[in-house]
């Protein structure tokens, strides 16, 4: 396994959800001097979109260098006439793998950048599972969806500037954008830390960092001592990391599973389910979240351990997708999002029981292992069978 290269003098604050994250984006906007960078999957057109588009426009129109870098699947819906106007307004914008044909099946297709992150500066960074948009209301949804960020100011946030440039001007050369390299070096200004909080950056991508996130998920499980909370969107991990989840219960650890409980997207939801009964055998509690979209990617191990980020424990993200996760050592942040995800838990989410579980009808049972079968059918066709054996070589 890769070490983590942690750095100290951070303070990190968790933001839960649209109404904390957006408002402390905005306002980081609106200061800065120098530079930003964001990196999101989906850039929606509507009242958040609109509120961070003006935010970087008047940002541009001070001399800021805005780039913006939209993933080109995620994000295909977004107005071109929007993004003349950005180009207008000197705000450089990119697109990830533009999207070209809706039938293409193939594992380059699926390379898709979700990461979601900004930098604004040297000063703040911020790096979460939420996408620039405003969460559609009906009937059936009492709030928006759950999801994370964090915001880091200290040494940690440079990091994720470093890694944010580096994507930046590789899409930038690969789209003859030269002109849009030309980014002075910024060097970490050391300043007096508010906190000592110490923090880690995780990157997937396809390169030097396949496996990062995943194993060091499969490092904190392994040694966990008392409790594993997971909130994850889709969840369909592999056999090496069920493995780890069942030996940890096996051995006296409370792990929790926060899954998703609206049907968001059938044939992964379905397929999660195909996973319960070997889990619940293990001891290990599964609750699933109803009170709207579950879209969180965040865990906590022992009260010391956290992550946030935007991997799901998916084939996509943990064999595809490029993706950003931090890892927080710290006791009282950890402390702040255990108690958060079991607040959740125990109001807004129902457990699924064992014996209940068993007693699903065959056809339910059919449903959910087809489910879980397609998906691999699937993702063998786009080669994920040969990652995963390249994976599983290296444990």
């Amino acid at each position: 396994m890769r070490s983590l290269h942690y750095t100290n003098g951070n303070h990190i604050t968790l933001l839960r959800g649209n109404t904390e994250y957006f408002p402390a984006l905005e306002t980081a906007i609106n200061k800065a001097h120098s530079r930003i960078y964001i990196e999101t999957y989906i850039f929606a057109h509507d009242n958040i979109g609109i509120l961070i588009i003006e935010a970087l426009k008047r940002a541009a129109k001070r001399g800021v260098m805005v780039h913006l870098l939209l993933d080109g699947f995620g994000s295909q819906d977004f107005p071109q006439e929007i993004v003349k106007e950005m180009l207008n307004a000197n705000i450089q914008v990119l697109i990830f793998r533009q999207e070209i044909s809706p039938f293409r099946l193939s594992r380059n297709r699926l390379r898709r950048m979700h990461r979601k992150l900004a930098v604004i500066d040297g000063d703040i960074a911020f790096i979460g599972g939420i996408n620039i948009i405003d969460d559609p209301r009906s009937p059936k949804l009492l709030s928006p969806r759950l999801d994370f960020a964090i915001s880091i100011v200290g040494p940690l946030q440079f990091e994720i500037y470093l890694a944010a440039k580096h994507l930046w001007m590789l899409v930038a050369w690969a789209r003859f954008k030269k002109r849009w390299t030309d980014d002075p070096p910024m060097l970490y200004q050391t300043r007096k830390s508010l906190s000592n909080q110490r923090g880690a950056l995780l990157i997937r991508d396809n390169f030097h960092h396949r496996h990062d996130i995943e194993e060091a998920y499969l490092d904190a499980i392994t040694k966990a001592s008392s409790e594993i909370i997971i909130a994850n969107a889709y969840f369909l991990p592999g056999t090496n990391f069920r493995r780890a989840l069942n030996n940890a219960a096996k051995r006296g650890v409370n792990v929790t599973l926060l899954l998703q409980g609206i049907t968001e997207h059938p044939l992964q939801y379905y397929a999660t389910h195909a996973l319960y009964d070997n889990l619940l055998s293990a001891g290990i509690k599964i609750y699933e979240y109803n009170h709207s979209y579950l879209h969180a990617k965040v865990a906590v191990i022992d009260r010391c351990w956290s992550t946030v980020g935007s991997s799901n424990i998916d084939p996509f993200s943990l064999l595809l997708a490029r993706e950003a996760n931090v890892v927080v050592v710290d006791k009282s942040f950890a402390t702040e999002l255990q108690m958060t995800l079991t607040h959740l838990i125990d109001h807004e989410a129902v457990e699924v029981f064992r014996e209940k579980w068993k007693k699903k009808s065959w056809f339910s049972r059919i449903v959910n292992w087809a489910s879980y079968y397609i998906i691999r059918i699937l993702w063998s066709l786009v080669g994920y069978n040969q990652e995963n054996n390249n994976a599983n070589s290296k444990k």
